[in-house]
């Protein structure tokens, strides 16, 4: 099966504290990297590419399903909001790569 990935752009001015607090949280259980600018997190089933910018974090999900991508969109989605409890209108809107 073909890989699906999907794209998402959070405009935030803490997109390198909330790239770090991702890779550190999930780092727990899973493999992570990061540096200041960049980030991946390895799940079961899919991969998580990070970057942080002036003004936002973007965000890219990989995965061999759909099901899979969208279950990791929606992993990635509450703890990103969890960590930003600050920035209560953010927003996380996933579209498909092209």
């Amino acid at each position: 099966m073909d890989a699906t990935t999907s794209l998402a752009s959070v405009p935030t001015a803490h997109a390198r504290r909330y790239m770090i607090q991702l890779c550190k949280h999930f780092g727990h259980k899973v493999e992570t990297r990061f540096d200041d600018q960049t980030g991946e997190i390895v799940f079961e089933g899919g991969v998580c590419r990070l970057g942080a910018g002036p003004v936002a974090l973007d965000l890219q999900v990989e995965s061999a399903s759909a099901e899979t991508r969208a279950r990791l969109e929606g992993v990635i989605d509450s703890h990103l909001k969890r960590f930003a409890f600050r920035e209560p209108e953010m927003a996380v809107t996933w579209r498909p790569a092209a």
